[in-house]
């Protein structure tokens, strides 16, 4: 009763939010109670909530302070000259753009996280699709791919699952789908490709009709953007500065307080502080890839500090803050409604009878053809079952089902890194950072998911039959 009911809460969350019957936050929470209630966990509810809530709690508030920081660091024009290059080389065309957004996201997500990901180079290409008027789905849709290709590095959380769960080492579950990795790099550059030119045809629609039109619309885009990111960076004029002499030069800024004959000092120039902007971001960076201390705690003192260098009185701070808590609040509500269905799902045991039922359901002549099975299905069923849930309970029966066939153990993992929580955790509802990618992009989960499954499945599927060429496994 309980995987039914855990299948029927998966099934009817995701109707609802791809249907736009119910926005996602109310039901991450409700669904999930309803379970439980018709579970018979009403006395537990409770403690399985704030269970759930407790997990997720780092998370939410890492990601609360990184959008204050990378929004502090957008308004700073920090990525203004990431952005004037890449109208630069794409010229204002959305097919270059893409492929550019595939581009860099393939190089960030080299350190295997998916939240600093998505953090990283949304907040540094969003600017870049509203500029050009391209929607906002295909910057969400292409980073979930590259994102997903590259999580299958050894230091990622999924293949680390797959390591600890079945006791091998990388050599024998990464390093064989290495090359089956670079086709699925190849294929996300492709895929790239194909949703760029589908976006430009589609600009290109809009605009008015004519042999010259569709260039003439691309140059004024162009004109547009690069006049705008100028702008940007151009520092604000000061509160306080006094009005321009009449031969033209500019008066020094004066001091709150100051009266007539007091010294008056020049404001600071913009450049230290963009200087400034930038080496914090790199350190930042770089100590989250060395993991110097625990996410949270990095992106609370890199916010304070851009904060204080930024903005160093209490009334720019708190402009700051007002300015940018409508999509902290999105962001960080959406991370602890997750956390409701996980912590019910997990602390209720639905997850581990998904699992046991998921494994008793296979056939017994299905088990030389387990690999293949695996890595077909390991895409969808990350919208299903959490990672740990996933690795932990459910690869340890198929790869043990697998052995009294003859098949190793090893090859199912392989076959499971392929999809379960690489190509699918994008889109998943069960992890965290997929609320980052929808959030800070500004789309639903259900527009996300209707937009990308379909590419991302493939991606699957070209992977695995990537890893059937190159002898990860046998067919």
């Amino acid at each position: 009763m309980l995987a039914a009911l855990g299948f029927a809460t998966i099934a009817v969350l995701l109707l609802v939010t791809m249907t736009k019957r119910a926005s996602v936050l109310v039901a991450l929470i409700l669904l999930p109670v309803l379970a439980a209630l018709i579970g018979g966990f009403a006395g537990d509810l409770g403690e399985l909530i704030l269970g759930g809530l407790s997990k997720v709690a780092p998370t939410g508030i890492m990601i609360a302070f990184a959008v204050l920081y990378f929004s502090l660091m957008v308004d700073a024009g920090l990525f203004d000259p990431l952005i004037r290059g890449l109208l630069r080389v794409a010229r204002g065309d959305p097919l270059r753009i893409t492929v550019a957004t595939a581009v860099l996201t393939l190089c960030v997500a080299l350190d295997g996280d998916g939240a600093s990901t998505f953090l990283i180079t949304v907040s540094a290409l969003l600017p870049v699709y509203q500029r050009l008027g391209m929607n906002p789905l295909v910057l969400s849709g292409v980073v979930c791919l590259g994102a997903g290709v590259m999580n299958m590095v050894p230091w990622g959380g999924p293949t680390v699952r797959a390591m600890a769960a079945l006791k091998l080492d990388s050599s024998e579950v990464f390093t064989p789908v290495l090359p089956a990795m670079g086709v699925g790099v190849a294929w996300v550059l492709v895929a790239s490709y194909l949703l760029g030119r589908r976006e430009r045809n589609r600009l290109a629609a809009l605009s008015p009709q004519g042999p010259d039109a569709g260039k003439g619309e691309r140059d004024d885009r162009e004109t547009a953007a690069a006049t705008t990111v100028t702008a940007t960076t151009e520092p604000e004029p000061s509160r306080h500065a006094a009005p321009a002499k009449a031969d033209g030069e500019h008066q020094a800024v004066r001091a709150p307080g100051d009266g007539p004959g007091a010294v008056r000092v020049p404001p600071l120039p913009r450049t230290w502080l963009n200087v400034f902007n930038l080496l914090l971001t790199v350190t930042l960076v770089v100590c989250l890839i060395q993991e110097v201390m625990p996410l949270p705690v990095l992106f609370v003192l890199g916010f304070a500090v851009a904060a204080l260098v930024n903005h160093p009185s209490w009334e720019q701070q708190q402009a700051l803050l007002d300015k940018h808590a409508k999509n902290v609040v999105l962001v960080t509500t959406m991370i602890f409604a997750a956390g409701v269905l996980t912590g019910i799902l997990s602390g209720t045991r639905m997850l581990d009878e998904m699992a046991e039922a998921l494994v008793s359901v296979v056939p017994d002549s299905f088990g030389s053809h387990m690999p293949v099975a695996v890595a077909v299905t390991s895409m969808p069923l990350s919208l299903v079952f959490t990672p740990d849930a996933y690795y932990f309970g459910v690869l340890p029966v198929l790869a043990e089902t697998a052995q009294g066939f003859g098949t190793d153990p090893a090859e199912v993992a392989r076959a499971a890194i392929l999809g379960q929580m690489t190509t699918g955790f994008p889109l998943s509802p069960l992890t965290a950072s997929t609320f980052i990618l929808v959030g800070m992009s500004g789309v639903s989960l259900g527009e996300h998911q209707r937009f990308i499954f379909r590419w991302a499945f493939a991606t699957t599927l070209v992977l695995t039959a990537a890893a059937l060429l190159t002898g990860a496994f046998p067919l």
